[in-house]
């Protein structure tokens, strides 16, 4: 027998077919397959460090491959494990990465007894919205000029059409009722899920800086009642200008606030649609009323002294001192990047512990009833990476208690497994696994605009290579619900990317991130980020064509009414296939051999198969791809789902496509993304 074949043929991975049940809790006996062609095997291995499986022949010549199978009684402990194929003249090594010639341990399938994640965000359709710029539906909350002083600048009201600039104190009133306004927007457009970046109460735009975890923002809000004056000269002291909060920070403005969010929440479940919260618990802001650096809060009713007011604050252990100069202005505290405005959180003090899970578990219960939380930063939280663990495995308990069908996701470079080893997250942003792979195989750019390299461009052997190293940390669980975004608040938004220009918007200007961009590469990663394991994300104004260098250029306000309206039809049409797909949500991800610039794989579940075809060279490629690989037999019928090139885009073609003996030869144009479906026993569509 062919080698290469053989090789090509072998598959398992840790989906429901494979992997039965594929989320396992102690005592289940669990049925594991591996699949290999037909009559190749003289046996087949189920190994783990300290065990062999022998696996038993079940299935014989289905579709050209026979299946193997053990069956696995499970203990407490994570069930970790690779394969061993036998055949006449190879043995061949198949761990979560695929064929290796080694493997090791942080490379074997995983099976985490009692580590469920939800089954509603497992290839959800999210939309991140960075709600001061997404819609301004209640003018009345707005923030004025000069309404209090931020790091030494007053704040600012823009008109939405204004240019972002660099001001953290420029604000142009998106808010929640902009949000609820938009739901059915959002709904039309296909979202299932909404991510907030943070609501709760703070002075900047972004509110990374918090200053009360208890309530959100009234500018995000409600005003009822609306108090102070305005600030005129800038060089007004902060102990001055700490009056002038008083028009958010009255308690009936701060209770309005949060019924809001109690209506966000409801709407958005009406309509079959999640909300997911930014938990920035690493830091907040030097304003917080726990410090109250700004003395925002030393004169007002109900609150106690801040820990940068008094030495014996009941709040002083929530933070990490540096000195013991005179109290407290010789006084600095530990901060996030020393940003003195970003005081870190103090996580050896059980009162702060025992308060942030407390917050966690608050949001996502009666009567606010959010769907989750984003965790910023959230390798960083504590003293160390020890501490953060303890403190997040304690998170997920509060949190599942009060929401059990919440998510915690996490923001993380690099390595996700520690966090999600069952007693922590859920999943996390996917940058390694799906951002930059994509990033670099379709523009050579880096997901900041800081470096372009164009080697990676088209290299689809490193393109493979990072998706199969980094992938297989995932178990099935966190992979499936993994958000899969192109572009995001932190980074240059993908559209920008594609004009290959180094460089940030001081240096290169606005204008800069919408010229020379390429419209087709966007609708090329559209494509891939709708056929991809996971959560596709669409971060608010992508879908409309926006553009934006990084931070804070990538945060411009929603174009109302100036959409490019090309591009927001390719995304509901994006959107619509994936989710009327079961091999897109939870099908495995099969790889198929291709050329340079191209990348092909499948998607697959019994009886359904979705191919995905990239061809990101300048010129037309003719393909013969080994769509046998995909399990699901030969000489098959595949239609067109969507189809985009140079020139636009179609949902459909009259003309089928059909393999020959397995092989699919097909002509692919300059930077066409074609995604083709086979389903057994398909039903026509009504006339």
């Amino acid at each position: 027998m062919n080698l290469l074949e053989i090789k090509k043929s072998i598959f398992s991975d840790t989906t429901e077919y494979y992997v039965n049940p594929c989320e396992v809790n102690e005592g289940d006996n669990v049925t594991i397959k591996l699949r290999v062609l037909m009559k190749a095997a003289k046996t087949v291995a189920l190994i783990t460090d300290d065990k062999e499986y022998p696996m038993e022949k079940v299935i014989k010549n289905k579709n050209g491959f026979d299946y193997f199978e053990a069956k696995i009684d499970i203990t407490s402990k994570t069930f970790s494990y690779f394969f061993r194929i036998e055949c006449e003249e190879a043995i061949f090594v198949y761990d979560a990465r695929g064929v290796v010639k080694k493997t090791s341990p942080e490379y074997y399938f995983k099976l985490i007894p009692g580590f469920k994640t939800p089954d509603w965000a497992k290839g959800g359709v999210f939309y991140q919205i960075y709600v001061d710029r997404f819609c301004n539906g209640d003018k009345s909350n707005d923030v004025v000029d000069g309404e209090y002083k931020y790091i030494d600048m007053l704040t600012e009201h823009r008109e939405w059409d204004q240019p972002i600039g660099n001001g953290i104190t420029a604000h142009y009133g998106g808010d929640l009722q902009g949000v609820i306004d938009k739901l059915d927007y959002l709904k039309d457009l296909g979202i299932e899920v909404i991510y907030l970046n943070p609501i709760f109460l703070s002075p900047s735009n972004h509110k990374y800086d918090i200053a009360d975890y208890d309530y959100v923002d009234p500018h995000f809000g409600v005003i009822k009642v609306d108090e102070g004056e305005v600030l005129t000269d800038p060089s007004t002291s902060n102990a001055e200008a700490s009056k002038f909060i008083s028009r958010v920070t009255t308690k009936d403005n701060l209770e309005a606030s949060n019924e809001l969010f109690c209506k966000l929440t409801a709407a958005a479940h009406e309509r079959g649609m999640k909300i997911i919260l930014d938990g920035v618990f690493n830091h907040c802001g030097s304003f917080n009323k726990w410090m109250d650096a700004e003395r925002i809060y030393e004169n007002a009713e109900g609150y106690e002294k801040g820990a940068y007011i008094d030495k014996k604050s009941p709040y002083h252990d929530y933070f990490v001192w540096r000195s013991d100069g005179e109290w407290p202005y010789n006084n600095r505290y530990m901060s996030w990047w020393d940003f003195d405005t970003l005081p870190k959180l103090n996580y050896t003090t059980d009162e702060l512990w025992k308060k942030i899970l407390e917050i966690g578990a608050k949001w996502v219960s009666a009567p606010y009833n959010a769907d989750g939380w984003r965790l910023d930063v959230a390798a960083d939280l504590g003293p160390s990476e020890h501490s953060a663990h303890l403190f997040w495995a304690d998170f997920r308990k509060k949190v599942k208690e009060a929401n059990p069908d919440a998510i915690i996701l996490g923001e993380h470079y690099g390595d996700p497994s520690s966090w999600l080893s069952g007693n922590q997250w859920d999943t996390v942003m996917n940058y390694d696994a799906f951002m930059e792979p994509v990033t670099w195989f379709l523009t050579g750019m880096e997901k900041h605009s800081d470096e372009c390299r164009p080697e990676l461009i088209n290299d689809q052997n490193a393109f493979w290579k990072s998706m199969r190293t980094n992938g297989a940390r995932f178990s099935n669980g966190s992979l499936y619900t993994a958000m899969n975004e192109l572009s995001n608040h932190d980074h240059s938004r993908f559209l920008t990317r594609t004009n290959g220009k180094v460089g940030r918007v001081d240096a290169l200007g606005e204008k800069a991130a919408e010229t020379d961009v390429k419209k087709y590469l966007m609708r090329e990663a559209v494509v891939m980020q709708m056929t991809w394991p996971g959560a596709p994300t669409v971060y608010y104004g992508d879908e409309a064509g926006m553009a934006g260098f990084t931070d804070p250029d990538n945060r411009r306000t929603y174009p109302w009414g100036k959409e490019d309206t090309d591009m927001l039809a390719f995304h509901k049409a994006a959107i619509a296939m994936h989710k009327e797909s079961e091999a897109l949500k939870k099908g495995s991800i099969i790889p198929l051999l291709s050329p340079t610039g191209v990348i092909a794989y499948g998607r697959v579940i019994e009886g359904e198969g979705v191919l995905t075809i990239i061809n990101n060279n300048n010129i037309n490629v003719e393909l013969k791809l080994s769509t046998w690989m995909m399990g699901l037999g030969k000489n098959l019928k595949y239609e067109t789902l969507l189809s985009t090139d140079r020139e636009g885009f179609l949902t459909e073609e009259k003309r089928p496509r059909r393999d020959k003996n397995g092989i699919l030869t097909i002509t692919m144009k300059p930077n066409q993304a074609i995604v083709l479906n086979y389903t057994k026993n398909r039903k026509k569509k009504n006339a």
